[in-house]
C-alpha cells in the first residue's frame, strides 16, 4: 500500500470558513429553538394562569355554593331545633297536663275508694246492728209466743172451768125454771083457756071468724 501525499498547507482556511457558517446557522437554530421554548413557557404559563383562574373562579363557586349550603343547613337545623325545642315544650306541657290528669284521677279513686270502704263500713255496722235487733225481736218474739201460748191455755182452762161451772149453773136453774113451770102450769092452762074464750068472743063480736085468721 503506497503511502498518502502530503497535504498543502494553503487549503485549510476554506474548512475554517464553513465552520463558521455552521457556527452561525446553529446559533440562529439555537436562538430559534430559544424564541420557541420561550414562547412555549409563556404559553405555558398564560395557560397555568387560565387554568389557576378557572379553578380558583370554581373553587369559588364550589365556595359560594358551600356557604350558600351551610347557610341553608343551619338555617333548617335552627328550624329543626326550634320545632324540637317547641316539640319539647308541647310534650313537657302534654305530659304536665297527664301527670295532673293522673294525679286527679288517682285522688279522685282513693276518694272514691275511702267512701266505699266508709259505707262499707257502715253497711256493716247497720247490718251487725240488723242482725242484733232481728236475733232481739226473735227472742222477744219467741218469748212474747210463749207468754201468748201459757195465757191461752191458761185461759182455755179458765174458760173450760167457767163453762163446767156455767153449764152446771145452767142445769140447775133450768131445772129449777121447769119445776117452777110445772108447779104453774095449770094456772098458765086456766088463764090461757079463758083469755083464748075472750078474744074469740070479741071476733065474733065484730063478725069474724077465729078459724079464717
Amino acid at each position: 500500500m503506497s503511502p498518502l501525499p502530503p497535504q498543502d498547507s494553503k487549503e485549510m482556511p476554506p474548512k475554517t470558513k464553513e465552520k463558521r457558517k455552521k457556527t452561525g446557522a446553529q446559533k440562529k437554530k439555537e436562538n430559534a429553538g430559544a424564541d420557541v421554548e420561550v414562547k412555549y413557557a409563556h404559553r405555558l404559563a398564560v395557560m397555568e394562569k387560565e387554568l389557576l383562574q378557572d379553578h380558583l373562579a370554581l373553587r369559588r363557586d364550589e365556595a359560594r355554593r358551600a356557604k350558600a349550603s351551610e347557610d341553608q343547613l343551619r338555617w333548617r337545623l335552627q328550624m329543626l331545633e326550634a320545632e324540637l325545642e317547641e316539640a319539647r315544650s308541647e310534650g313537657k306541657a302534654i305530659y304536665a297536663e297527664m301527670c295532673r290528669q293522673c294525679r286527679a284521677l288517682q285522688k279522685e279513686m282513693e276518694t272514691h275508694r275511702r267512701q266505699q270502704e266508709e259505707e262499707v263500713m257502715g253497711l256493716r255496722k247497720k247490718l251487725e246492728t240488723c242482725q242484733r235487733e232481728a236475733e232481739a225481736a226473735q227472742q222477744e218474739a219467741e218469748r212474747a209466743l210463749g207468754e201468748r201460748d201459757q195465757t191461752l191455755a191458761q185461759l182455755r182452762a179458765h174458760v173450760a172451768d167457767m163453762e163446767a161451772k156455767y153449764e152446771e149453773i145452767l142445769h140447775g136453774n133450768l131445772d129449777q125454771l121447769l119445776a117452777k113451770l110445772r108447779a104453774v102450769r095449770p094456772q098458765w092452762d086456766g088463764a090461757v083457756l079463758r083469755l083464748h074464750a075472750k078474744y074469740k068472743e070479741q071476733l065474733h063480736q065484730f063478725g069474724l071468724n077465729p078459724l079464717d085468721l
